[in-house]
């Protein structure tokens, strides 16, 4: 019998990229299903959706009006994720093709899905913090592996707990049992997934171990074969001194962090509902680079949020110069749908926002060239786990520097020091020592 074919298309964040993986996994195992590269020839196509950025909507149509035109006769389209949570069953008035919508928090549903016309499942509080999805990885090398559902967080601009619901965290024995699993077929890097992280452990779906996050990442650094961990995102209001302690002692947490500032401001992040002053901020920042002389700290920024003055902004710059971010996602504030904000007075126009964004980015720029050019001649340990065009080899140091050389597919999944001759902004190139 052929098989049938699977095309899915993921958008948006690290949290989605795991959900497509329990799908193709719950798809393969049940269906029958497997992957295809070529969009023509599949029999179902997914478009897995992310709703945080501007006109997901928009896009969402668009792409999947793409989708019907490149289709062939017969084949199933499905919406599922963030977007399709809040849409639900208007997506079939939009686009009447469309098969089925399945939202963030119902991917365990997907082969009932898949076999019932015109299915729609968008309920946020499902809860999946307990379903064992089967084995898949897109990549050999590295295991996503979601430690909660959900956000409790209520933060004025984004949708994300009207999409995914009140915050689960999966039970430790599974997320050690998962791990372990990919220890013993070959991984050596573990990527936590969560909206909070940190906030692990505060409510289980029943009766479990009391663990909050640090004690997680003690557990789970001592499975065998599991050489780094990474994981994302953890709360800036959750660093307490345990985590931070933690973090720069345990030697197989990769020594990057992702700390979401959204605002250098007190009175912007009060508006914003972030629960942390900037001045908690840079204390959490400057504690853990005491700590960590050789951390890479990224960031999320929202700029001109309504209401934000000039001064208010020039906060930000303030927390940009004082602790010199490896790493900036940088953003224009966009009214979402149900979000608080989206009704705020002060919306502010769009050529201010614009040369708001322009100042921060140029100035990190700035300041990201000179992080970069400190890197030459350095030697890292790097894990290889992509083939990159023209003969490239690239992998991550453990402070999260992308670092490429010259090289072919042996050098995949080995850790190796590499001494950077040429730091670009983007990529360090270097070669093996």
């Amino acid at each position: 019998m052929m098989s049938k074919k699977l095309f899915i298309q993921t958008l948006g964040c690290a949290m989605n990229v795991r959900d497509s993986e329990h799908m193709i996994a719950e798809l393969e195992q049940k269906e029958g299903y497997t992957l295809t590269e070529d969009m023509g020839e599949a029999d179902l196509i997914l478009i897995n959706t992310c709703s945080v950025r501007e006109k997901p909507v928009n896009k969402l149509f668009s792409e999947v009006g793409a989708f019907k035109k490149g289709a062939k006769e017969g084949a199933k389209i499905g919406v599922c994720g963030c977007t399709a949570s809040h849409l639900g069953g208007e997506i079939f008035k939009r686009a009447p093709y469309v098969d089925f919508v399945l939202g963030a928090r119902n991917i365990s549903k997907i082969t009932q899905a898949v076999n019932t016309p015109k299915f729609v499942a968008t309920d946020i509080n499902y809860d999946e913090s307990e379903f064992a999805f089967g084995e898949f990885r897109s990549s050999p090398f590295k295991s996503y592996i979601n430690i909660s559902i959900g956000c409790d967080k209520k933060c004025t601009y984004c949708i994300v707990p009207h999409t995914r619901g009140e915050e689960i965290s999966v039970p430790a024995e599974l997320i050690l049992r998962e791990a372990s699993r990919a220890a013993a077929n070959g991984v050596k890097e573990l990527f936590l997934l969560g909206q909070n992280v940190n906030g692990y452990g505060k409510r289980f779906s029943s009766t479990h171990e009391k663990m909050d996050f640090t004690d997680l990442l003690k557990r789970l650094s001592d499975i065998d074969g599991i050489e780094r961990i990474r994981f994302t995102s953890p709360h800036p209001l959750h660093m307490d001194d345990k985590f931070i302690a933690e973090f720069a002692s345990n030697p197989k947490i990769c020594k990057s962090i992702h700390m979401p500032l959204q605002s250098g401001n007190t009175k912007v992040l009060r508006d914003m509902k972030r629960g942390y002053t900037k001045e908690w901020f840079l204390d959490r920042a400057e504690r853990i680079r005491s700590l960590v002389p050789d951390v890479s700290i990224s960031t999320d920024i929202i700029v001109a949020f309504p209401g934000e003055s000039e001064s208010e902004f020039n906060d930000t710059m303030d927390v940009l110069e004082r602790v010199r971010f490896e790493q900036m996602f940088s953003f224009k504030y966009s009214p979402r749908p149900l979000t608080k904000a989206a009704e705020f007075a002060g919306q502010i126009p769009d050529e201010i926002a614009s040369e708001r964004l322009t100042r921060l980015q140029s100035r990190h720029n700035e300041i990201l060239d000179e992080i970069v050019a400190r890197q030459k001649g350095r030697v890292f340990d790097v894990y290889f786990e992509e083939l990159r065009a023209n003969g490239g080899v690239a992998g991550r140091s453990f402070n999260n520097f992308l670092v490429q050389v010259n090289g072919s597919e042996e050098l995949l999944g080995k850790t190796l020091k590499v001494r950077v001759d040429e730091p670009k902004r983007m990529v360090l190139y270097g070669e093996v020592v």
